[in-house]
């Protein structure tokens, strides 16, 4: 038996716990050599810590090195900062990576769609920089450095390598933005003519957007900033039924985060109708992470074969199957 893992599991708010809860049943169905740690972040931990975003939770993840999220509340235009950035920025997870693929059976516009969007993490508009200057006048920074663009187009391309991809593509406004999206690009292409073997191209990100709705299968792998890469990672996800059918993981050189993208549906909070999908594909990437392949492919082709027999369908794809009987059928095509 290998020696067994710690995962740092964070539940988060409105359908975390649920999702969270039938992701760890189908782990240790898998009967995979981790053992779980659970830690709190999110809205509704505040009045228990007065943060979102508790040290000791951020302390967890550095002991144990990874950790699987479910999804954490915001408020809108007030409030705490996000938990989400924080944890970002205090692991110095640098790259956000979304698969995007199509499910057998979950019928949307496109088939065959297999998307990589690689998204720079740590700084640009998205990092939250602003202040008032005066009443009604509200500044917004953006900080773009060689570093860190380098640092994720390496990651872009080395995944690239990895799995066999053939093209990376860098994602810009730089025909406006010339200084800041200027620098990133030449941080692609320097990094780029390592890769030989690997086709680069550069799209602006408003035709970019365009292009995928059109046919998403010219493009491979996208290397973006972290603004755009949160605007095109979910438009990604609507191409393949949804951001609860997408997977995802914030990695960093030391720690990685994998986590449920969607929302915390407040609205079905509670009830047992959660689709789980989004965080159980997040924990085959997080197998994958921790070199348990073997697992990893069990529990996707488990999922894959559930959607293939398209009988259980929870009620966002149309059907009326609780979380648990989703949970159920997946452990049951173990």
């Amino acid at each position: 038996m290998a020696n067994t893992r710690t995962v740092t599991v964070i539940n988060g708010d409105g359908i975390g716990p649920e999702v969270m809860a039938a992701t760890i049943r189908v782990l240790e169905a898998l009967k995979v050599p981790l053992e779980f740690e659970h830690k709190d972040a999110g809205a509704e931990v505040v009045a228990k810590y007065g943060t979102n975003l508790p040290h000791e939770t951020v302390e967890a993840v550095l002991r144990s090195g990874v950790a699987l999220k479910g999804p954490t509340g915001t408020v809108v235009g007030g409030g705490l900062p996000s938990a989400n950035v924080g944890l970002r920025k205090r692991l110095d997870l640098y790259s956000s990576l979304r698969p995007v693929k199509s499910v057998k059976n979950v019928k949307t516009r496109y088939e065959d769609v297999d998307l990589i969007v690689v998204r720079e993490n740590t700084e640009s508009l998205y990092a939250g920089l602003e202040h008032i200057i005066v009443p009604g006048v509200v500044e917004s920074l953006k900080i773009i450095t060689e570093k860190a663009s380098t640092r994720i187009a390496r990651f872009g391309f080395e995944y690239a390598k990895k799995h066999g991809r053939k093209k990376v593509t860098g994602v810009h406004k730089a025909n406006i933005m010339k200084l800041s999206d200027g620098l990133f690009l030449d941080c692609c292409r320097k990094v780029g003519r390592e890769y030989p073997e690997i086709q680069y191209e550069e799209v602006i990100v408003d035709n970019l957007c365009m292009q995928l709705v059109r046919d998403p299968t010219r493009f491979d792998v996208m290397v973006l900033e972290n603004l755009y890469g949160d605007i095109v990672s979910d438009l990604c996800a609507g191409l393949v039924g949804g951001l609860g059918m997408v997977p995802g993981a914030n990695i960093g050189e030391r720690t990685a985060v994998f986590e449920a993208v969607h929302g915390t549906a407040p609205d079905i909070a509670g009830k047992g109708i959660a689709n789980p999908t989004a965080l159980m594909m997040s924990a085959v990437m997080m197998l994958d992470y921790l070199d348990m392949g073997e697992e990893a492919r069990r529990m996707e082709n488990a999922l894959h074969k559930v959607y293939g027999e398209g009988k259980i369908r929870t009620g966002d794809l149309g059907g009326s199957a609780t979380t648990r009987e989703f949970t159920d059928a997946l452990i049951a095509a173990l």
